[in-house]
């Protein structure tokens, strides 16, 4: 949706907290990503890659304003959850669910992606630059379940990940954007099995303060 008004999960010790639920965000101020909105027809371009279905649980990694877990929710009745460490963005966000009526299908937190567990998704979407698809690449390989689906707006994960699906796309105004699809397979759950039990890839300790940030990109 956005190029993201997330904040930048720059340091190890901020990649270490996740799953630290509850934490406070360990994002910085001068992290903050600008906020870029996703046009709406590339937010359901994303959605169609991704094949949702009701029975999906969608996460959006900086998710701005919204519009793609509300889009997600109201078009194809999923569970949504976005997340996004601005406050302003959370407030449009949770304002523009009340106002599609679906409070009840949709969920912003506020919060670091450091510190956010996203295991129950089946489908994530993100707009974010390429090193924070790195950083986030082992966390997704570790969380997600096998058959998840990953959609990118414009950035690539390589090159690691080979992407499903690449797609070429102008949006109704002739900008053109780069959408990638991924599926969780075989091969990245042992990789992150490989990294756990190395040591490797995951969540590493430092001897400093906690404390760093995150972003997303919003949609």
């Amino acid at each position: 949706m956005c190029a993201a008004a997330l904040v930048l999960a720059g340091s190890s010790s901020a990649w270490a907290a996740e799953g630290e639920a509850g934490k406070k965000p360990l994002g910085r101020p001068e992290n903050l990503v600008p906020y870029v909105p996703t046009p709406q027809d590339v937010v359901e371009e994303m959605l169609r890659m991704a094949d949702v279905k009701s029975t999906d649980t969608l996460f959006d990694l900086g998710c701005g304003d919204g519009r793609i877990v509300v889009t997600a929710a109201k078009k194809y009745g999923c569970r949504a959850v976005g997340v996004d460490i601005d406050p302003e963005r959370v407030s449009e966000a949770r304002e523009l669910a009340k106002k599609e009526g679906v409070e009840n299908k949709v969920t912003i937190l506020e919060e670091d992606l450091a510190v956010t567990v996203f295991s129950t998704a089946t489908v994530v979407t993100m707009y974010l630059l390429p090193e924070y698809n790195r950083q986030l690449r082992p966390k997704l390989e570790r969380m997600l379940p096998l058959g998840a689906r990953v959609v990118s707006h414009d950035f690539d994960m390589p090159p690691i990940w080979k992407a499903v699906i690449t797609k070429d796309f102008t949006d109704k105004d002739g900008h053109s954007h780069q959408l990638f699809m991924w599926k969780i397979d075989e091969e990245m759950k042992k990789r992150a099995a490989e990294a756990k039990k190395g040591g490797k890839g995951g969540a590493r300790k430092t001897g400093g303060k906690k404390g760093a940030g995150k972003k997303a990109e919003a949609k």
